[in-house]
């Protein structure tokens, strides 16, 4: 499983006031807005306060005196107010809807472009499924909290503001009688902060593991079942799943037990107001209206304490989640552009690998000192023992990796004084695994050049070989591949990946075991195009199958990082050393697979 190597950030336990304050500054740029459906909240508010006082006025100034023109008029008030806070609601629900939409955008589309931005080395330790919940469910709970959570704090706040203006206004030592709750509220909240945001870090924490059990289980379904593996990944993901249970239960065991907390205070509030009130009222210092506007009012304060209660325990969900996307949008690229650095047309001149050392992993070295010069127009064969380093000299060419010592050259250039774009842009590569994007093969074609016509799609497919079995498809080229080019086999997307590169019109070009998951015909039309493609390119062959490579200028037999022999084909069969014993052992196992053996 992934969190077997996959140590995720351990955020610090307490309260992050720079993280709420970044989780705020997303609704910035919608300053307006914000300032448009606080405003009604704001009006909402003092409707509510107004119904209330309204509540005292009919009971002192129209029922009990009798007074039936008082009655109407307050009532025709009433039926004014009603109409104008339901439009101040729609207003507000509707701004707050959209204000969500465009938060959750906002991060959405940074996440991606900044994955964009990021190195192949932070792919290779990241998880998919922990950037997955960070772009999802994540990005989520934070547009939630700016949005509806803002909004129920202002309302809360607004409303605990002007009831308490109000009850002073009308009876100020019954108001400081219900200003006691409030140190006791505060209290309450102190207490359970801490708690509940720890169990909801875990349970994030635990989420991401979730989503990237989903994510291998059912990219790898194929394995589990052909392996007979389900019942085994059944148990992996039920102790998942009830690590969440036990995390999710905690946190909203406490959140559960906030909530009556606050309640029971608010209760308390009542209980003093009415006897307090009682007392009053005999002794004729207050009005039965004012008694029930202050029930009303202590009323009209407990459901925004609840509420704010309720915001404040999701708040430490969205703080955790919060703390997990800003590490994303944090994460630095290993491979960046120097200031100023150069963007070329085309990769000129020779290519030289000058005492390259690199490592994925401290002392443990894949390349030492590696050295290597290839002419312009040259086809380079990479051959040799896996973990032999063949794929990571492709990859610190593409400029994926960069040395840890040592530099390449393209020309006269350290490679690092181009851009990642002008090297990158330059570069043609067909991988082991083609991969295709969901959409038609016209799409998938023209991802290698945005701007090419349909004659040059058509022309680059008959090159590589893949036009001939396109247009017997229902749709020919307009036809749907699925999801990863789930509906084509493995040698049909593999020439549609080499059509794609062709389409390019790289000024290298770099094929990576192409060949090795494919059959004997398509081999040979894979092998017809990259033949096609190396004309005149300088060209890189990772090669399993070396009966594709004789034709190369130069083949180098790679292992332990390092050059042990090169030369073109004939040159290392008279030589007799790895070359030849690698060739004469392959030759051998595909004559006796051919004749049965």
């Amino acid at each position: 499983m992934e969190d077997e190597y996959f140590e995720e950030e351990d955020f610090n336990t307490r309260f992050s006031g720079r993280t709420v304050t970044r989780i705020l500054q997303q609704v910035v740029p919608y300053w307006k807005m914000v300032i448009g459906f606080l405003g009604l909240v704001v009006l909402i508010t003092l409707a509510d306060s107004i119904f209330t006082y309204f509540g005292k006025q009919l009971v002192d100034n129209a029922i009990l005196p009798g007074d039936k023109v008082a009655l109407r008029a307050i009532l025709t008030n009433w039926a004014a107010l009603s109409i104008a806070s339901a439009a101040v609601v729609f207003g507000f629900i509707y701004i707050t809807g959209i204000l969500g939409e465009m938060v959750r955008y906002d991060l959405r589309r940074k996440l991606f472009n900044h994955l964009q931005e990021l190195s192949f080395s932070y792919f290779d330790k990241t998880p998919v499924g922990w950037i997955m919940s960070r772009v999802t469910s994540d990005t989520e709970r934070i547009a939630d909290l700016v949005t509806w959570g803002l909004l129920d704090v202002t309302w809360g706040i607004t409303s605990l503001i002007v009831a308490g203006v109000f009850m002073l206004a009308i009876n100020w030592r019954l108001a400081m009688l219900v200003m006691i709750i409030i140190p006791m509220l505060v209290i309450v909240a102190y207490y359970f902060r801490r708690r509940i945001l720890v169990e909801f870090r875990e349970v994030r924490r635990i989420n991401s593991k979730i989503t990237g059990a989903y994510n291998e289980n059912i990219t790898g379904v194929r394995v589990t079942k052909s392996l007979a593996r389900e019942d085994q990944d059944v148990q992996e993901f039920q102790k998942l799943t009830g690590l969440m249970f036990r995390a999710s239960y905690r946190a909203n065991w406490l959140s559960a037990l906030f909530l009556p907390a606050v309640q029971f205070i608010s209760a308390f509030g009542v209980a003093m107001v009415v006897w307090y009130g009682g007392v009053l009222a005999l002794s004729g210092d207050t009005t039965v209206g004012q008694i029930q506007a202050f029930i009303g009012y202590v009323t009209f304060m407990i459901w925004p304490v609840q509420e704010m209660a309720r915001v404040f325990a999701q708040m430490q969900q969205s703080i955790a989640s919060g703390e997990r996307v800003f590490s994303l949008l944090d994460a630095v690229p290993d491979v960046r552009d120097k200031p100023g650095a150069l963007e070329t047309a085309h990769l000129e001149g020779d290519i030289l690998f000058d005492d390259v050392t690199f490592y994925y992993e401290k002392d443990k070295p894949v390349l030492t000192n590696f050295n290597l010069r290839v002419q312009p127009g040259e086809t380079i064969a990479l051959v040799g023992p896996t973990g032999g380093g063949k794929s990571t000299i492709v990859n610190m060419l593409c400029r994926f990796y960069e040395p840890k010592h040592g530099r390449i050259l393209f020309g006269e250039h350290d490679y690092t004084d181009l851009t990642q774009h002008a090297i990158q842009s330059r570069i043609g590569m067909v991988l082991q695994t083609p991969h295709l994007f969901s959409g038609t093969i016209r799409e998938n074609l023209r991802y290698g050049r945005l701007d090419a016509t349909d004659d040059e799609l058509v022309e680059a497919a008959r090159l590589a070989g893949a036009h001939d079995f396109i247009v017997t498809l229902e749709n020919g080229y307009d036809e749907q591949v699925g999801e990863g080019g789930s509906k084509l086999s493995v040698g049909q997307k593999q020439l549609i990946s080499l059509a794609r590169a062709i389409l390019a019109d790289p000024d290298l070009f770099i094929m990576d075991e192409a060949t090795s998951s494919v059959d004997t015909l398509t081999e040979a039309l894979i092998q017809r195009g990259m033949e096609q493609m190396m004309v005149g390119r300088t060209s890189f062959v990772i090669a399993h199958r070396l009966s594709t490579i004789k034709r190369a200028d130069r083949i180098l037999v790679i292992e332990g990082g390092q050059i042990a022999e090169q030369g073109t084909h004939a040159e290392l069969i008279r030589a007799g050393g790895h070359y030849y014993n690698l060739y004469t052992r392959q030759f051998r196992r595909e004559r006796e697979v051919a004749l049965g053996l």
